[in-house]
């Protein structure tokens, strides 16, 4: 029998993976710890279930699985983690969702399950995190009740950012499948170039200002964001000291900002500045938080709240967030953890 209240999270001992598993207990869910490392599931169990599971071992995630509501896939590179979860998850007969910010990932994850979960009539949600989920959410709800628009831009002012071994790990992935290319969505497609981006001045809302940026810092937005929207332009950018500090093999990993809090959020701030334009008409939607890693778990974690009551589209398949959900009210129930405004700046 499927407990409504028992989440599995898979990956549940890496950095996002914990914030997953405190804001699932903060919020009377029950999560399931899973994993391929039976030591640090034991090291962090604290009186929850804890079920072992390998991606080379469907049985194992079956039983990982079994008499869950839901599972939070938490656990990249998700080039290797999310096809057999998804697999498992279709078995289970329950909703999927992961935090991957991979980008080819989720292409896959889009291209490889779309019909066969929509056949299913199960929800399968891709990159539900910071990268990907938020920009997604925050582009919708710019967009009103535009169903289509010319360009969409999404900008990241981040006072820093201090990789995870996951993002060092995903991000290596990535590149090994690139090549030497980067990837933008233009024309209404992915498309890879070969140069190098551009550096580019982006004016951001108070108390940001004007920041460099780097131009076609290109995010997991450039998927979900088309996914629902008929958006031929979708640009991202990151200012330019972050942009380093994430490339750069020296970077340490993030650290509590309180030390009595050995698992707890950075002191990193994010802004995020959305901006999608329909002819002569611009509308902005703006986030600000703390910490892109922790901030991924309320966002995570509301969405499987809204799939187990019921409070979505409707929508079946491979999703994302702007499609399944009410993106002013999802992104309302956000805080405290992120603050929203939205605006016109130019009107048609």
């Amino acid at each position: 029998m499927t407990s409504e209240k028992t989440v599995v999270v898979y990956g549940a001992y890496g950095h996002t993976g914990r914030f997953v598993v405190a804001e699932l207990r903060a919020r009377g869910f029950v999560p399931v710890l899973s994993g391929r490392d039976a030591r640090k599931l034991a090291a962090m169990a604290d009186g929850l279930p804890a079920r072992t599971a390998s991606v080379d071992d469907p049985a194992s995630l079956d039983r990982a699985l079994a008499g869950a509501a839901a599972v939070i896939n938490c656990a990249g590179p998700f080039a290797a983690t999310a096809a057999p979860v998804i697999e498992a998850a279709l078995r289970a007969g329950i909703p999927y969702v992961d935090v991957a910010a991979e980008i080819e990932a989720n292409v896959d994850t889009f291209a490889d399950f779309g019909e066969r979960a929509r056949a299913a009539g199960a929800v399968v949600l891709p990159a539900m995190a910071f990268y990907g989920g938020l920009g997604d959410l925050l582009t919708t709800a710019a967009a009103g009740g535009w169903t289509a628009a010319d360009e969409a831009h999404i900008a990241y002012a981040l006072d820093s950012w201090h990789p995870t071994a996951g993002t060092r790990a995903s991000s290596a992935v990535s590149r090994a499948r690139r090549g030497a290319r980067r990837l933008v969505h233009t024309d209404g497609r992915l498309q890879h170039r070969d140069d190098a981006p551009p550096t580019l001045d982006w004016t951001f809302p108070a108390p940001v200002g004007p920041r460099a940026v780097i131009g076609e810092f290109t995010m997991a937005d450039v998927v979900t964001v088309p996914s629902h929207l008929a958006v031929p332009e979708v640009r991202t950018y990151m200012t330019t000291e972050a942009a380093r500090e994430v490339t750069a093999a020296d970077t340490p990993p993030p650290v509590p900002a309180d030390p009595a809090e050995p698992f707890g959020a950075s002191a990193q701030t994010f802004l995020v500045d959305v901006r999608v334009r329909a002819g002569d008409e611009e509308r902005r939607a703006v986030a600000r938080g703390r910490d892109i890693y922790a901030v991924s778990a309320p966002l995570a974690v509301e969405a499987v709240e809204r799939l187990l009551s019921g409070r979505t589209t409707g929508a079946t398949g491979v999703v994302s967030a702007g499609a399944l959900f009410d993106a002013p009210d999802f992104l309302a129930a956000l805080a405290p953890h992120v603050a929203v405004e939205r605006g016109v700046l130019s009107a048609g």
